[in-house]
């Protein structure tokens, strides 16, 4: 399989050989993503938007955000939730039906195992927790904090110093034992599983560790196209042994393929039911949470591009700023735009904008001066755009972009 193939084949499983839609965006079209991407990452990094609502926009343009706020945090019988959070590549959104498979030694260990011991420990302090969660529920950590008179406060703004009530709390969202009923800002607030998840979910039998690998791993190349086993083993942040056995499973049942990509040390699977469109066309802003890219050797692999992401580089060693979102254009990745949310100025910044070697610059120039208005509009930065001085994009854009 030529790596051009390669190229195309992620791409596509991931949405964007799909034109974006042409009218309204619908939670129709928002479950079509899904399907595609499986899940979608949370994190608390807010200097354009929430990382769970950027993939959405790159794939669909310009959505109401309360589509997905729906179908994570709300519950009705005309639209049912569709999205739970847990731990899966990190913390994500992901289908209710898929919360069952969570709960195995399929997966890595998380992190919050940690906190187990404190736990067992304390148990006077878990049962009152589950008690307060479902007197209260949803509830965040600093409220049950002070309804069970908490000790031990974090220093304002270390989030790692946490008190025992809010260890205890991540340990029983890790184990399965409280959720996420809603969010208040990026705040969790808890609930129990039972006020959450449908009965259908949470009365599932039990899954054994073998077959939620393979179905975990199914889930990862319908989203992939074509991966590694690491590959595979990462988008869900599986353990090793499982997820080798379920690869030799799946291409015993001929659901995957192993290919051949050039350049690639590993061995490829591809996904029998993947597309590889003959192009891809389009252009995309992608977050630096984005799953097309989130794993930054694969994305080395497929596009040549190189990536890291400089939040937490001090601000005299980035290379190109704090907040970069590379730039799909077609089937390559052009540049890289460094872009912050001015919401007190009602302005999308352009802090810097580098072209990669030998695009068509004008092209380029082109194509993200269009995605850029797109984004400020969605995000309501009435001011439009506004570019910096740094790179070799700035002064075309700065031009294209008034």
């Amino acid at each position: 399989m030529s790596l051009a193939a390669a190229r195309r084949t992620a791409l596509a499983a991931q949405g964007f050989a799909d034109p974006r839609p042409s009218g309204p965006v619908t939670r129709r079209h928002l479950q079509r993503v899904l399907g595609r991407v499986q899940l979608l990452q949370l994190d608390s990094v807010n200097v354009v938007a929430r990382a769970h609502y950027l993939p959405v926009f790159s794939r669909l343009g310009p959505y109401p955000r309360e589509l997905l706020d729906q179908a994570a945090w709300a519950h009705t019988a005309r639209r049912p939730r569709l999205l739970v959070e847990y731990w899966a590549h990190e913390a994500s959104l992901l289908p209710v039906e898929d919360w069952p498979l969570l709960f195995t030694a399929a997966k890595h260990r998380g992190w919050w195992r940690g906190y187990e011991d404190l736990a067992r420990s304390s148990p006077g302090l878990v049962d009152d927790v589950l008690a307060a969660v479902k007197e209260l529920g949803p509830v965040g950590a600093g409220t049950l904090e002070r309804e069970l008179g908490g000790e031990g406060r974090p220093r304002r703004g270390s989030w790692w110093n946490r008190s025992q009530t809010k260890r205890v709390c991540e340990w029983l969202f890790g184990v399965g034992e409280l959720t996420t009923g809603a969010r208040r800002g990026f705040e969790r607030l808890y609930d129990l599983p039972e006020r959450v998840l449908p009965p259908h979910v949470l009365g599932a039998p039990l899954v054994e560790t073998a077959e939620a690998a393979r179905r975990l791993v199914a889930r990862s190349a319908t989203a992939l196209g074509v991966a590694t086993e690491a590959d595979l083993r990462d988008y869900y942040r599986l353990a090793p042994e499982p997820t080798r056995r379920a690869v030799a499973e799946l291409v015993g049942e001929g659901l995957l393929e192993p290919v051949r990509v050039p350049g690639w040390r590993q061995r490829a699977y591809r996904y029998v039911e993947a597309r590889t469109p003959r192009r891809v066309t389009g252009h995309a802003l992608l977050c630096p949470f984005d799953p097309l890219i989130w794993d930054r050797a694969r994305t080395e692999r497929l596009f040549g591009f190189r990536y890291r992401i400089e939040i937490y580089v001090p601000e005299h060693k980035r290379v190109h700023g704090y907040y970069v979102c590379p730039f799909l254009l077609d089937e390559a990745l052009v540049a890289r735009v460094d872009l912050k949310a001015d919401r007190a100025a009602g302005v999308l910044r352009v802090h810097g904008a580098f072209a990669e070697e030998g695009v068509d610059l004008a092209r380029v120039v082109g194509a993200l001066s269009e995605e850029l208005r797109s984004l400020a509009g969605w995000l309501e930065l009435d001011g439009g755009v506004v570019v910096g001085g740094r790179g070799d994009l700035a002064a075309p854009l700065r031009a294209a972009c008034r």
